[in-house]
Parts: structure tokens; C-alpha cells; sequence
């Protein structure tokens, strides 16, 4: 029985990373904050591998999941970003850090709802969303205006989470069984390199997901405009594989 519990107990520690970057960020400490968030997300992508694994995959843990990815990716980076530059927006700022949130839950509720499985995802996955706008919010210092690029940045990660912007879904990526003894390890290795200032990892992970966004933002253009040269009355465009449907409303 104890073992069928791994992945909900890997969840939950995943959730309670989440509520202690919240509190790091209340009393200033946003690099360690930032950290925690993308600890989270290894975390989150190893608990539905362990079920797998374990033959332990449920319902429960599925809305468990989507509940703790609410607090480590949705709540919590806003609540970074807030500390760092949206307090100083006023009520502006408030509202953004409230609608960061809310875009990361019908994000959620949308992906709980879909009966398909694909080798995409539609709109951008709070998991990425929030670890970019987590480790971005460190970028304060080489941004010019920050005030205006950081804001406008969660902005627009807010809407690709309920866009229908296509991004890979590396979950379907067969990993091997090491993995996981690999990937806690690969855990404490990054977080002692941060720790102890070996090198500048936060704005690296910041640049990898944010090339992640962008991809999907690129790609998303490109169909479109393969969908516009094939004309408007075509029902269905296939492009790498995929069929995308004409109306903008069959996958939400």
C-alpha cells in the first residue's frame, strides 16, 4: 500500500515547496524562492512517471496534482513577482498578480477535462509558465525598463496558459528506470550549485523555458500562416503529423 502512495506523497512535496517559496518570497528570499519553483517542477514531472511506473496512476492523484501545480506554479511565482516589482504598481499590480493565478487555473481545468491524449499540449502548461515567470522575476537587474518588460512578460505568460498556442509535451518522452534516482539527485547537485554561487543557474533556466514560450508562439504563427496559404474553406490543416481543427473553439 505504502508504495502505491509514493507518487500522491511526491505530489504533496510538491505542493509543499510551493508554500515555502511563498513564504521565502514574503521575508525577501527570492532566489531561494525561484529555486524551490523549479525544484517543483522536476518534482511534477516525476510523480506521473513513478505512477506509471508503479501501476498507482488514479483520479485522485490527477486532481491532486493540478491542485499542488496550482500553489508551486500559479500562486506562488506570482507571489515572487509581486514582492519583487508588482508592489510597486499599486493596484495595476494587484490585479496581475491575482490574474496570473487565474489564467494558470482555467489552464488547469481545461487539461482535467480533455479526454484525448496528444503529443501537445494547448496553451502554454502552468508548469513552464510559472517557473519562467519565477526565475524572471531574478532578471530585474539587466531588464531596461523592468517596470514595464516584467509586467508585460507575466501578461503575456498569462495568456499563452489559456491560449491555444501548441507546445511539445515532453511527459510522452520515455525515460529510463534510473531516472528516478537520477533526478533527486540531479535535485540536491543544482540546488548546492545555487546555494553556493558555483554558477548563475537561475537566469540559465530562465533563458531555456522562455525559448520553450517563444518556440510555441513561433510555430503557432507558422501554421497559421500555412492555414491562410491553403485557403480558409479547408477544413483541416495537417502539419508535422498533427491535424488541427478549423474552428478556434473544438479543443477548449
Amino acid at each position: 500500500m505504502f508504495i502505491k502512495s509514493i507518487p500522491s506523497l511526491l505530489t504533496l512535496g510538491n505542493l509543499v515547496i510551493g508554500m515555502v517559496a511563498i513564504l521565502m518570497s514574503i521575508h525577501g528570499h527570492f532566489n531561494e524562492a525561484a529555486l524551490l519553483v523549479v525544484i517543483g517542477m522536476l518534482l511534477d514531472g516525476l510523480d506521473g512517471r513513478v505512477a506509471r511506473l508503479l501501476h498507482a496512476e488514479s483520479e485522485f492523484g490527477k486532481q491532486l496534482d493540478s491542485l499542488s501545480d496550482l500553489v508551486t506554479f500559479g500562486v506562488a511565482p506570482a507571489a515572487i513577482m509581486y514582492q519583487v516589482m508588482l508592489s510597486h504598481l499599486g493596484l495595476l499590480g494587484a490585479v496581475l498578480a491575482i490574474w496570473f493565478p487565474i489564467c494558470g487555473t482555467l489552464r488547469l481545468a481545461r487539461f482535467n477535462v480533455e479526454t484525448k491524449s496528444s503529443s501537445y499540449f494547448v496553451g502554454l502548461p502552468i508548469t513552464a509558465a510559472g517557473g519562467i515567470l519565477a526565475t524572471m522575476a531574478l532578471t530585474r537587474p539587466v531588464l531596461h525598463p523592468a517596470i514595464v518588460i516584467l509586467p508585460l512578460g507575466m501578461f503575456i505568460l498569462s495568456v499563452l496558459m489559456v491560449s491555444r498556442v501548441r507546445y511539445p509535451n515532453f511527459k510522452r518522452v520515455a525515460f529510463p528506470k534510473s531516472a528516478v534516482v537520477l533526478v533527486p539527485l540531479f535535485v540536491v547537485i543544482v540546488f548546492c550549485a545555487i546555494k553556493f554561487h558555483f554558477i548563475r543557474a537561475n537566469w540559465i533556466i530562465f533563458g531555456v523555458l522562455a525559448i520553450y514560450a517563444v518556440y510555441g508562439m513561433l510555430r503557432g504563427v507558422r501554421r497559421h500562416r500555412i492555414r491562410r496559404a491553403r485557403g480558409e474553406s479547408s477544413n483541416d490543416v495537417e502539419m508535422d503529423g498533427e491535424v488541427e481543427p478549423s474552428s478556434p473553439f473544438r479543443e477548449m
